[in-house]
C-alpha cells in the first residue's frame, strides 16, 4: 500500500480532533484503520504527524569488513569477487555474496578481477604445437596471412633482440600491428615467417 502523504497527515489528524471515528477517517482519505490509528499514536508520543526516520535495510557487512575488502583489493588487484566473498563472513548469513563485494568495491571506485574463461593447455597440447610449428616453418608469408590464432597471446613484431609483444583482445581476428616477420606462442614455441 503506498505511504499517505504528508497534507492527508494533517486531514486526518483535523478529522480526528472533530469527533470522527478512525474507520470513517480511513474511508475518507482512502487509507487502512491501522495507519490512522498509528498516525494518532505518533502524534500523541512525538506531537507531529511526520514519518519517522527509516533505517533501510541493514547493511550485510560492517565498516571493518569494507575496509578489509577495499584493501584486500587494492593489495592484490587480481583477486575476484567470488574469493573475497568466500572468506568474508555476512552479520547474518554465513557467507556474503559477490555482488556484494562487487557493491563496496564500486564504493571505494575499484572493480574486481573476472576470472578467465579459455582452454586449459597441456604437456600434450605443447606437443601438439611444436609438431605443427615445426612442419609449418617453411611457410610464406602470404600463408601465415591465412591462418587466425584463436588463443595465443603473445605476438613478436620484429625479429632479433627488440621485442615488442601486443596483446590480442577477445574476439580480435586479424590486425594489421600483429602481422611481423615471427611469432611466439603462449607456450613457448616459435616460428619464423621468413
Amino acid at each position: 500500500m503506498p505511504r499517505v502523504p504528508a497534507h492527508l497527515h494533517e486531514r486526518a489528524l483535523g478529522m480526528l480532533q472533530g469527533g470522527m471515528r478512525t474507520a470513517d477517517v480511513g474511508r475518507a482519505i482512502n487509507c487502512n484503520v491501522r495507519t490512522v490509528r498509528s498516525l494518532r499514536q505518533r502524534y500523541r508520543e512525538t506531537g507531529r504527524t511526520a514519518d519517522r526516520p527509516r533505517s533501510g535495510r541493514p547493511r550485510v557487512t560492517t565498516p571493518a569488513q569494507d575496509r578489509y575488502i577495499r584493501t584486500s583489493h587494492l593489495r592484490d588487484r587480481y583477486r575476484m569477487a567470488t574469493t573475497t566473498a568466500r572468506v568474508t563472513p555476512g552479520m547474518h548469513n554465513p557467507f556474503i555474496s559477490a555482488q556484494t563485494v562487487h557493491n563496496r568495491l564500486r564504493e571505494a571506485g575499484l572493480r574486481a578481477c573476472r576470472p578467465v574463461v579459455r582452454q586449459v593447455l597441456t604437456r600434450h597440447h605443447w606437443q601438439q604445437r611444436r609438431l605443427w610449428a615445426q612442419t609449418h616453418r617453411c611457410w610464406t608469408r602470404q600463408d601465415w596471412r591465412k591462418l587466425l590464432f584463436t588463443d595465443e597471446l603473445w605476438f613478436c613484431l620484429f625479429g632479433g633482440g627488440d621485442r615488442i609483444h601486443i596483446y590480442r583482445q577477445r574476439n580480435e581476428r586479424y590486425n594489421l600491428e600483429v602481422e611481423g616477420p615471427s611469432w611466439s606462442g603462449a607456450d613457448g614455441v616459435s616460428a619464423s615467417l621468413d
